[in-house]
């Protein structure tokens, strides 16, 4: 018997559910289904023959219930299980029903009364055995019910609306050709200080530009093991660096990280170029033998690498890679973070970005690519973005580091809170490799959707700080964006660190949000330095002059944009 159902359960099983589910009339969705609640009063009851007739009528079905049952229903032709799906089911049989019939032929003249036996046989059957054949049917019934009332019985449910989590800034690290403390930084960028040089590190009197905004003096004492800073590559170093400086500045100590749940904490922190230098010595070693090679070449010279060593260090599980667009990765990296923050995967984020490119490979590609400028003979004029006789950007390295904390977190702990990061969002130009698109549709699109995702009004941005990397084309193109955005806003500020620090490539974003920071925990912007005959197309009624200015910041927007048309731009207010 048991090798029987299991032979039949497809058919069996869909049946018995269907009779089970059809409804002649409307009913209480929270009574049992029809058929069973006819079968249980009419076992007690029975039914008149009337009844009989009309139930049967009802249902379209032909044979009769035969004590209180439906199995006579059951028996006969085809024609009568047809008529039974037709009249009563809003739905089709399963796939597996149809190849059980296929295969099974129960739907022939003879298999289905074979099955479940002609009405002679039924009648012919004792009180017990169809007390039992009836338990069977409506057991199998009770069991299918839920599969085939989907609105009443799988129902799913909405989860219940949360409150978006907010993210703050409670830290803050960096190493920068102005300093390598946020206040150092921030006061030398107030007073217009210049950190632009002739450089120092290698010979470069064969190229056409010979400055850049270099770090003339690093430790890693205390930060880094010495060990490791022998064979690290400085784009590390300064992440590593800035990394642990800004938990110590956001007040993470060894107590509070005890205390931390190390699989909500992550780090995200990307580099645009890695480690050339590491890999442009393994070059040079190979030139000689492969066993000269630093075997640390390769995942020193990977940008995702820094952020993994920093995890490591620290124990953190969380969320841990890096992210690379170009001069726009820091950016990429911040917004990322404080998605992670948003969604609940991470209650703490370290982020930011690296780069030091001031090296001759570094060097020679961007002169190659006839991007920096050349004004070796006045190094703190070369940058002066906006600028009519501007003529290229200026590298510069470092890196910069936020920590990211969600704000119930961080009030929890007692850390200070120094502005709340809203939001922002990526586009891509999709038009040129390293030009920007002419009309700066992906830059306004960047700026539109950082204005949604964040919820702040383009009225209460009233502080940007830009991109503007002191070329030709970029400058105009970002600034000619700007006004279509904002330029209805009254009081509206609009500086470029890059004016004082040149181009810090992956880590510019980072290092320009520091700025941005410290502009709402103080109360002034820094000044744009070189600006001395204003490109005609600007106004510069917008545009901060040569001394700072004192500014109530109510949002703050920082773009960054990067070789290959990526467009990005994060959005920070006080918080209130």
């Amino acid at each position: 018997m048991a090798s029987s159902c299991s032979f039949t359960s497809p058919l069996c099983t869909w049946l018995v559910a269907a009779c089970m589910s059809f409804t002649c009339g409307s009913r209480d969705p929270h009574q049992p289904p029809s058929v069973l609640r006819r079968y249980t009063n009419n076992k007690r009851e029975g039914l008149s023959a009337a009844r009989r007739r009309k139930l049967s009528a009802k249902c379209g079905v032909g044979g009769e219930v035969v004590n209180g049952s439906l199995v006579s229903s059951f028996s006969g032709s085809s024609h009568s299980i047809q008529s039974l799906m037709a009249s009563c089911l809003p739905f089709e049989p399963c796939n597996e029903y149809y190849s059980s019939v296929s295969s099974l032929g129960f739907f022939g003249d003879n298999g289905f009364s074979s099955f479940f036996g002609s009405n002679n046989s039924t009648a012919t059957l004792n009180r017990r055995q169809r007390r039992l054949r009836l338990n069977r049917v409506t057991r199998s019934g009770e069991a299918m019910a839920v599969a085939v009332q989907p609105d009443e019985e799988v129902t799913t449910k909405k989860k219940p609306h949360m409150k978006q989590r907010r993210v703050v800034v409670t830290g803050m690290g960096l190493v920068s050709p102005l300093g390598h403390e946020p206040d150092v930084f921030y006061n030398n960028l107030l007073e217009g200080v210049s950190g632009i040089s002739e450089i120092e590190t290698f010979d470069c009197t064969s190229f056409p530009t010979k400055i850049a905004a270099e770090i003339k003096s690093f430790s890693t004492d205390g930060w880094v093991a010495p060990k490791l800073s022998k064979r690290m590559d400085k784009f590390m170093l300064y992440l590593l660096t800035a990394g642990k400086k800004a938990l110590a500045d956001g007040g993470i100590t060894e107590d509070v990280m005890n205390e931390l749940d190390k699989s909500k904490c992550g780090v995200l922190i990307g580099s645009g170029l890695g480690g050339m230098k590491v890999f442009y010595d393994a070059i040079e070693a190979l030139r000689i033998s492969y066993k000269k090679m630093n075997p640390f070449c390769v995942p020193f010279a990977t940008t995702n690498m820094g952020s993994a060593m920093l995890a490591m260090d620290l124990g953190w599980m969380g969320p841990n890679y890096s992210i690379s667009t170009a001069c726009a990765t820091s950016n990429f990296c911040i917004l990322n973070a404080a998605n992670h923050i948003i969604r609940g995967e991470a209650n703490v984020m370290l982020c930011g970005g690296s780069d030091a490119a001031v090296i001759p490979i570094g060097l020679g590609g961007f002169v190659a690519c006839r991007a920096l400028s050349q004004r070796n003979n006045d190094p703190t004029k070369a940058s002066r973005p906006w600028d009519i006789n501007r003529d290229g950007f200026v590298m510069g390295e470092g890196a910069g580091v936020l920590l990211l904390e969600e704000l119930e977190h961080a009030k929890k702990r007692g850390a200070k809170i120094y502005a709340e990061f809203r939001g922002g969002s990526f586009t891509s130009d999709a038009y040129h490799m390293t030009e920007p698109h002419p009309d700066g549709v992906g830059v306004i699109l960047c700026i539109e959707k950082a204005l949604a995702h964040s919820g702040v009004s383009r009225e209460d941005v009233n502080y940007i700080n830009a991109h503007a990397t002191s070329t030709p084309a970029g400058d105009i193109k970002e600034y000619q964006a700007l006004i279509h955005c904002f330029g209805q806003n009254r009081g509206l500020r609009v500086n470029s660190t890059k004016s004082m620090i040149g181009h810090l490539l992956g880590a510019a974003g980072a290092v320009e949000a520091i700025a941005v920071v410290q502009a709402i925990r103080t109360g002034w912007i820094h000044p744009n330095i070189n600006l001395e005959n204003p490109d005609a197309v600007v106004d510069t009624n917008v545009l901060v002059g040569p001394k700072k200015e004192r500014l109530e910041v109510k949002a703050a927007l920082s773009n960054s944009f990067g070789f290959g048309g990526h467009n990005s731009s994060i959005i920070f207010s006080p918080y209130k």
